[in-house]
């Protein structure tokens, strides 16, 4: 087998490289997202929002970044338990998960610093995992729901 050059068996390293980038990117990006093997359980009918039960006149239709608010009490109740516990400080039913930082690896947050946004799991009844479900929160106090595990986000309106 020829030697390759220096020069040549540099480039080649670094596209191998970037190549094994792109591929662990892609990997964590399409699977579960928390870092477990664990297989994430759709809802096999997702809360939708877009035609909320009880929307407050006072809710306006998307927050500064376009993201579409949806009212705190049309998600599944769940939902509100967990934004107790968030406000509350836990405890978590997933401590190991619960809190831990949420990359917003897809981009559809508005960007932010790594460390701004925690998630937390909204339990799906019936499901034998996690589930599909979670609300993202921001160090700003703002409060996503998703609950196609990070495809989709609505900011969560609530009364103070």
């Amino acid at each position: 087998m020829p030697r390759l050059g220096r020069r040549t068996g540099q480039v080649v390293s670094a596209l191998v490289t970037v190549v094994l980038v792109l591929g662990l990117w892609w990997l964590q990006s399409r699977g579960g997202g928390d870092g477990s093997d664990e297989p994430v359980a759709r809802d096999p009918a997702p809360t939708s929002a877009t035609a909320p039960t009880s929307a407050p006149a006072s809710m306006p239709r998307a927050d500064e970044d376009g993201i579409p608010y949806v009212a705190l009490d049309s998600l599944p109740r769940e939902a509100a338990t967990t934004v107790r516990l968030i406000d509350d400080g836990g405890p978590f039913p997933y401590a190991g998960k619960d809190g831990s930082t949420f990359g917003n690896f897809e981009g559809l947050l508005p960007r932010r610093s790594r460390g701004y946004y925690a998630e937390y799991t909204v339990p799906t009844p019936g499901a034998s995992t996690r589930g599909a479900r979670r609300i993202i929160a921001g160090d700003g106090g703002q409060l996503y729901w998703t609950a196609d595990h990070y495809e989709s986000f609505e900011r969560i309106w609530r009364e103070r």
